[in-house]
């Protein structure tokens, strides 16, 4: 039997958001079946001046490999309108990153398709940085250890500067 591994994922729009992300969590639905999905949260655009971002975060189990699931992130986000070619910080209509496969810790190579980066650090740093990310992390895994602060989310959370990026909860039916 193939073993399964735990996926946290991060979601975020802020073009067409709420149907971008109902339909980004459909597609992970058919593709990795029962999600975990964190409260849903908007904020302001962290790097650029634009219209605020939904953002919210979704733990799944999976046997693919890493290299098969970033793949497949690439494509449904492509099918949703994302332009790979925009720069970092701007809109989009969909944006969803690998933020923990299990336990990978450092450099990992995610099998990149043509255009995407050849590699990505687990945990994601933006863990870390981002309100955003934290907070539904923290949300979801709270007692779960960070490995490079060897923290939990909720500790990390409670940490974290929370007056230097505004986020707020708001209604988001999805079944």
């Amino acid at each position: 039997m193939a073993m399964t591994h735990q996926l946290t994922l991060s979601l975020g729009s802020n073009e067409g958001a709420k149907r971008n992300i109902a339909n980004a969590l459909d597609s992970l639905r058919a593709q990795f079946g029962e999600l975990r999905v964190s409260s849903v949260y908007e904020s302001e655009a962290v790097g650029f001046d634009g219209d605020n971002f939904l953002n919210l975060v979704v733990v799944v189990e999976t046997t693919l490999s890493l290299a098969v699931v970033q793949e497949f992130l690439k494509h449904l986000e492509v099918s949703q309108g994302r332009d790979r070619g925009q720069v970092k910080f701007s809109s989009r209509p969909i944006d969803v990153d690998i933020l923990t496969y299990e336990a990978l810790e450092g450099p990992a190579d995610g099998g990149a398709v043509a255009g995407a980066a050849a590699g990505i650090v687990l945990p994601r740093p933006e863990i870390t940085e981002n309100a955003y990310v934290l907070l539904p992390l923290a949300e979801l895994l709270p007692e779960q250890i960070h490995a490079p602060s060897q923290k939990t989310y909720a500790q990390l959370w409670a940490e974290y500067d929370q007056a230097s990026q505004r986020l707020w909860p708001i209604p988001f039916d999805y079944v």
